[in-house]
């Protein structure tokens, strides 16, 4: 099947669908100039002092704050990102009632910024951060700025905190959000029409939420392969900002 064909059959698939969920990982926003963890020249394959996957825990956090906060500002947080057309499709159908639902295990904030207004971040997001002391609450451009004597951002805002503040993401060691689980387990139940792009469905329990879905077509959008191939309906190789942006609302 060609690329245009296979365009086309989404096409279809969209027209006839009412409630569709859109379910996104790292592949997403690469489009948008943020690496991804797994590819050839993703974070993964980098050389650090430590591994990202143990940098990006929550031991390491507590244990090495400073290191974990020089990584964190190095490598995760991407300034000036804009939207896709992938993002901003998925917006524009979601206004038009095709899509229920935005569930990303992305942390950047990009789907919010097209303009999507239901979205269920699995891992969390850069943009909220508190301190782990009294909760105040503080913003990415707070965490860029605010770096302490030793790297390590800490309250301000409650007189005699100095609490260390902590971003409000998923770290490896670390449970999902419950009601955010639940509510992405809810849409995907619901959904008769499923699309997964931009994901290796490597990363769990994230990845295993597909199984709750129950509904009649499966489309899958990653230049890559993936666990969920052989289910799919329509299978896409093409990066899935230049998929979405030939899609009709």
């Amino acid at each position: 099947m060609s690329d245009s064909e296979s365009v086309e059959k989404l096409q279809k698939i969209m027209d006839e669908s009412s409630s569709v969920v859109f379910f996104g990982g790292a592949g997403v926003s690469t489009e948008s100039g943020i690496p991804d963890f797994r590819s050839t020249d993703g974070l993964y394959n980098q050389q650090w002092r430590y591994p990202p996957e143990t940098i990006l825990s929550r031991s390491f956090f507590y244990a090495q704050t400073a290191e974990f906060y020089r990584f964190y500002r190095a490598k995760i947080i991407v300034q000036g990102a804009k939207p896709n057309p992938a993002h901003i499709k998925l917006a524009e159908l979601e206004k038009a009632g095709k899509v229920k639902a935005v569930i990303t295990q992305n942390i950047d904030g990009l789907h919010q910024a097209a303009g999507s207004e239901v979205v269920y971040e699995l891992h969390g997001s850069i943009l909220r951060n508190y301190c782990e002391h009294c909760r105040a609450f503080y913003s990415l451009e707070d965490i860029i700025q605010n770096k302490g004597a030793d790297g390590i951002p800490r309250c301000t805002k409650t007189a005699g905190c100095a609490g260390v503040i902590k971003p409000d993401v998923v770290l490896y060691e670390e449970s999902l959000n419950t009601d955010v689980l639940t509510k992405s387990i809810e849409a995907i139940r619901n959904a008769d029409t499923l699309i997964i792009g931009g994901t290796s469905l490597a990363v769990y329990p994230a990845a295993s939420l597909i199984h709750y879905f129950r509904g009649s077509r499966l489309v899958l959008v990653n230049k890559g392969e993936t666990s969920a191939d052989t289910r799919a309906d329509l299978l896409i190789r093409e990066p899935i900002g230049q998929v979405f942006e030939r899609i009709r609302v």
